[in-house]
């Protein structure tokens, strides 16, 4: 089984031990789930409406605030998955990309879904890893079902269906 590195940096409080472990497992689930071998690194930055706007527009030019974001480092298509000579020579990872969290987000979406706090954190994270690996949803047909699909077996898996 590959060991994987998560890095998780967070610049808003409440996001303790237990949180990171918790989004390490859910992200850990993600690509044992996908069937990625090679180790892989992921950086995770949990913060709140104020920053994951700040990085939407130093990133994409959006002005606003959002739930989570997405920078995958390939471009995979859903089912592909890094390959051994992706990984970095001197950590022997491959980079697969780096995600953004917006905590007060997760908890307001959390109360208007009518679920807890750690399974919409846990939706977007899910959410977000299968973006790195490549799965999509810009239309509103295959694509979007073919994630949404990915994105429940993998929360089932958790424990955390609707």
């Amino acid at each position: 089984m590959p060991k994987h590195k998560i890095i998780i940096s967070a610049d808003v409080p409440g996001v303790d031990e237990g949180l990171r472990s918790f989004l390490r497992r859910v992200i850990r689930t993600v690509l044992d789930a996908e069937g990625v071998d090679v180790p892989c690194e992921i950086s995770v930055l949990v913060t709140n409406d104020t920053g994951i706007r700040r990085v939407n527009v130093d990133m994409r030019g959006v002005d606003a605030p959002t739930d989570v974001l997405s920078f995958p480092m390939f471009e995979l298509s859903p089912g592909d998955k890094p390959a051994p000579e992706d990984a970095d020579p001197a950590t022997g990872l491959a980079p697969l990309g780096d995600m953004c969290i917006s905590l007060e987000r997760a908890k307001g979406q959390a109360k208007e879904y009518g679920h807890s706090n750690r399974r919409e954190l846990a939706y977007l994270a899910v959410h977000s890893v299968l973006h790195l690996l490549g799965y999509d949803h810009l239309d509103e047909g295959p694509m979007k079902a073919q994630m949404r699909a990915r994105e429940e077996a993998v929360m089932s898996e958790l424990g955390l269906e609707r």
